[in-house]
C-alpha cells in the first residue's frame, strides 16, 4: 500500500486566458495573444472554458469531487486594461471579488497568480519585460492586488518564467514569435526575476496577510548515455531553463558556475546579458522571502552534446514523433530512450519530478516548502455519451503523486499537488484538441462531464490510497 499524507493538499489548476474566455467583456484590455492567435488562424482564446460566466459550476464540481484548492490567475488587463492605467477597471475588480467569495463558499482555497503569460498588449508591444517600465508597472499592479484582495491567502507572482521567455524569444511559439535570440531569453528571465523580487519585498514590507511564492517550470535534465560531453550539455540545458531562475530565486545572485555556463551559451550565439548591481541587490533582498516554491512538471529530457545550428520543431498537433529540439552551443533533446511519451512527445517520467524536488531541497536549503503547482497528462479523450474513460491519465497522476511521496520520504517538504487542469481548458499552442481536465468540457455547449479520473480523484482524497488506478463509483 502507498499512502498520501492526510494533510497533503489536492488541488486543480487553471489560468485566466486559458479558462475565462470573455476576452472582450467586462472592460478587459487586449493581451498580445489576441492578435497573435487571430493572425495564426488556427484557434483563439474564445470561448475557452467560459470560466468567466461558469466559475460557480466549476467550483461546485470542485467541492463535490474533492478538489481542496484551485489555482487561478488574475488577468492583469481586467484590472488595468493597458497595464498601467491611472484608474483601475471596476468591473474586473468586482469579478475577482465574486470569484474569491464563491471559492470560500465552496471551501476551495484560491491560489492566485498575478502573471500567467498575459502581459497587457500595450506593455507587451513596448518590449514586455525587456523594458524597465513593464517591471515597474507589474509591481504597481501587484501592490494594487495585494491591497484590494485581503481575502486571498496564497499569492504567486509569476507562472513559468522560462517558458515565457523561451516561448517569446527562443522557440517563437509565443508572441512576438522571435526565434533563437538567447540575449532576449536570458534578459527576460532575469528581468522577470527582478520584478518578482520587488513585488515579494513589497508584500513583506507592507505586512499583507497570507503567503507568497513563485512558480517555476522545472524539467530535470539527464545526460543521454554516460559521456562527459553529454553531461556538460545536460548541465548547460539545466542552467538555461532551471538553475538560472532558481539561483535568482533562492541565492539572490548567479553563481560563478552558472554565469560561466550562461556566457558559454551566449558566446556560441553571439549574445549578451545585462545584470546590474542594483538588480542583484533586489534579488538579494528577496531570496529568503519566498514562502513556497511552485514546481510545474510535465516531463524530463535526456540531452546529447550538439554542435550544429539551432533547430526546433514544436509538436502542436499531437502527431507523435514530430518534435525536434536542438540548440546551438547547448545540446539536443533525444527521444529514443525506452520511456513512454504522450502524443505531443513529452516523456512520461515521474522519477524526474522526485529528483527535481530533491535537488531543490539540497541546492537551495533556504526553500520553505514545495507545491507541485501543475502536473497532468495531455490526452485525446474519447467522449462516449458522457462516459470518458481516461485510465491513462489516472495512471499518470498516480505515479507522479507517488514521486511526491518518495520526495517526502527523502526529507523534502512537499505540501500539495495541483492537477493541470481542473477542467479542460484552451491550450496556448494546441488549441482545444489537447485535454487535461478532471472534467470534460464540450466547448460548443460548455457542458461539463466528470471523467473517470474525477471519480478516482474523489476516492483518493477521501481514502489517500495510491495503490490502484481503479475507482468504484464510475463503473
Amino acid at each position: 500500500m502507498i499512502w498520501l499524507p492526510k494533510d497533503f493538499l489536492l488541488g486543480g489548476a487553471t489560468a485566466a486566458y486559458q479558462a475565462e474566455g470573455a476576452t472582450q467583456e467586462g472592460g478587459k484590455g487586449k493581451v498580445a495573444w489576441d492578435d497573435f492567435l487571430e493572425k495564426q488562424g488556427r484557434f483563439t482564446g474564445e470561448p475557452a472554458s467560459d470560466f468567466y460566466h461558469r466559475y460557480p459550476l466549476d467550483l461546485e464540481l470542485s467541492e463535490k469531487f474533492g478538489v481542496d484548492a484551485i489555482r487561478v490567475s488574475i488577468a492583469w488587463s481586467r484590472i488595468f486594461p493597458n497595464g498601467d492605467d491611472e484608474k483601475a477597471n471596476q468591473e474586473g475588480i468586482d469579478f475577482y471579488h465574486r470569484l474569491f467569495e464563491e471559492c470560500r463558499r465552496r471551501k476551495v482555497e484560491p491560489y492566485v497568480t498575478l502573471h500567467h503569460f498575459d502581459t497587457p498588449n500595450k506593455l507587451h508591444k513596448n518590449n514586455d519585460f525587456l523594458n524597465q517600465h513593464t517591471i515597474d508597472s507589474f509591481v504597481r499592479y501587484a501592490e494594487f492586488c495585494f491591497e484590494e484582495y485581503p481575502e486571498v491567502n496564497k499569492w504567486i507572482t509569476f507562472n513559468e518564467i522560462w517558458p515565457v521567455s523561451s516561448g517569446q524569444y527562443l522557440l517563437g511559439k509565443f508572441p512576438p514569435g522571435i526565434t533563437y535570440d538567447f540575449s532576449k531569453t536570458f534578459q527576460s528571465q532575469h528581468n522577470m526575476m527582478v520584478a518578482h523580487a520587488k513585488a515579494i519585498k513589497s508584500f513583506k514590507d507592507k505586512k499583507y496577510p497570507g503567503e507568497i511564492g513563485i512558480v517555476h517550470s522545472l524539467e530535470t535534465k539527464y545526460p543521454y548515455e554516460d559521456k562527459k560531453e553529454n553531461e556538460h550539455a545536460a548541465f548547460l540545458m539545466d542552467v538555461l531553463s532551471n538553475k538560472f531562475v532558481l539561483d535568482a530565486t533562492y541565492k539572490g545572485y548567479y553563481t560563478e558556475e552558472v554565469m560561466n555556463a550562461v556566457y558559454e551559451i551566449l558566446e556560441a550565439n553571439n549574445g549578451s546579458v545585462n545584470i546590474t548591481q542594483e538588480d542583484l541587490e533586489d534579488l538579494e533582498d528577496a531570496k529568503d522571502l519566498n514562502d513556497f516554491l511552485g514546481i510545474n512538471y510535465y516531463q524530463s529530457n535526456f540531452i546529447k552534446a550538439y554542435s550544429g545550428s539551432n533547430e526546433v520543431s514544436h509538436n502542436g498537433t499531437g502527431k507523435k514523433g514530430t518534435s525536434v529540439f536542438r540548440l546551438k552551443g547547448v545540446g539536443e533533446q533525444m527521444f529514443d530512450m525506452n520511456i513512454p511519451r504522450n502524443d505531443w512527445d513529452w516523456l512520461i517520467y515521474p522519477d524526474g519530478l522526485r529528483d527535481q524536488m530533491i535537488r531543490v531541497a539540497k541546492d537551495y536549503p533556504n526553500y520553505k516548502k514545495i507545491y507541485v503547482t501543475e502536473n497532468g497528462m495531455g490526452y485525446k479523450d474519447n467522449f462516449d455519451d458522457g462516459y470518458i474513460d481516461d485510465t491513462p491519465r489516472i495512471d499518470y497522476i498516480r505515479k507522479h503523486l507517488i514521486a511526491c511521496v518518495e520526495a517526502i520520504e527523502a526529507g523534502v517538504n512537499v505540501e500539495g499537488y495541483f492537477l493541470w487542469s481542473l477542467m479542460d481548458v484552451f491550450s496556448w499552442s494546441n488549441g482545444y484538441n489537447k485535454r487535461y481536465g478532471l472534467f470534460y468540457v464540450d466547448f460548443e455547449t460548455q457542458k461539463r462531464f466528470p471523467k473517470k479520473s474525477a471519480y478516482w480523484w474523489k476516492e483518493l482524497n477521501e481514502g489517500r490510497d495510491l495503490t490502484s488506478n481503479e475507482t468504484k463509483e464510475f463503473e
